[in-house]
């Protein structure tokens, strides 16, 4: 029986470069279709039964509760720069009683989802990604499949629902105290006066400041947990990932890079279509 061996051909190399990108092309294609397809069945998952709300109070807690800390301090900090900034941008034209204003519509309309997300992403994000990649490589997910159970419906759903409950809440808090820090520094520190602070709040912010804010904070709760917990799912697919260990931490680094930039791409997206 002759044994044939395949010829492998030769590019020349003025079109190398194209085949490089043609090859990267397929591949980011090839990437983008297998997300969506995850993102789909990860939604689906959460409508099916049993639902498993013992692993939904879980991560809610690992995800809400466990990342109120650094959201109270981010926001604390955020809320006391702007109103220090804020009062030496707005003293120079004799507009000290704006304070209020500038400093809750940017911290509802901006930093409040955008700076959530961050910390969310940097906390829970790349712990979720990590979990998810070493059941991977474990052949964990695998068992589970072999088993006739859902991986989507038993480990990514609860995720998914957790996290699309708990950024929204965690943004009201991170408003609410950075608001406050503002506050401490316009009005405690700077001596702004308090009734021009909370009055020039009041006339500035509107409904639709507040919706634009949600509607952001559920965005980005989505991209974060579809981005962390898709890129741990398919570690073993990833081009350059590696093997092993040295596959998740990688791939938890690319999560976190990649939800922190989508969640800036799609604030300006969002603010430039809603606002």
């Amino acid at each position: 029986m002759l044994i044939q061996e395949e010829k492998q051909v030769r590019l020349p190399r003025i079109v190398m470069p194209f085949a490089v990108i043609g090859n990267y092309g397929l591949y980011m294609l090839t990437d983008l279709g297998r997300m969506g397809i995850y993102l789909i069945l990860s939604l689906i998952g959460i409508f099916k039964q049993p639902f498993r709300f013992r692993e939904l109070l879980k991560q809610l807690h690992f995800i809400g509760t466990g990342s109120v800390a650094v959201i109270f301090f981010t926001a604390l900090s955020s809320g006391l720069v702007l109103g220090l900034q804020g009062y030496y941008s707005l003293s120079k034209f004799g507009a000290e009683g704006m304070l209020g204003s500038a400093v809750s519509l940017t911290l509802i309309m901006e930093l409040g989802p955008v700076l959530t997300a961050l910390m969310v992403t940097g906390r829970a994000g790349s712990a979720m990604c990590a979990e998810i990649g070493i059941m991977r490589i474990s052949e964990q997910i695998d068992a589970l499949e072999c088993m006739a159970v859902d991986p989507f419906r038993y480990l990514i759903s609860p995720k998914f629902l957790a996290a699309i409950i708990s950024v929204p809440l965690l943004t009201a808090m991170f408003d609410v105290v950075g608001i406050f820090g503002g506050y401490l520094a316009g009005v405690k520190l700077m001596g702004v006066n308090s009734g021009a602070f909370f009055s020039g709040m009041e006339q500035s912010v509107t409904n639709h400041d507040i919706n634009l804010g949600i509607i952001k904070s559920f965005v980005f709760a989505l991209l974060l947990v579809w981005i962390c917990t898709g890129r741990g799912y398919f570690v073993q697919e990833i081009r350059g990932a590696g093997f092993g260990a040295e596959s998740v931490s990688k791939v938890t680094t690319q999560a976190v890079v990649i939800s922190s930039i989508s969640v800036l791409i799609f604030d300006y997206l969002l603010t430039a279509i809603l606002l």
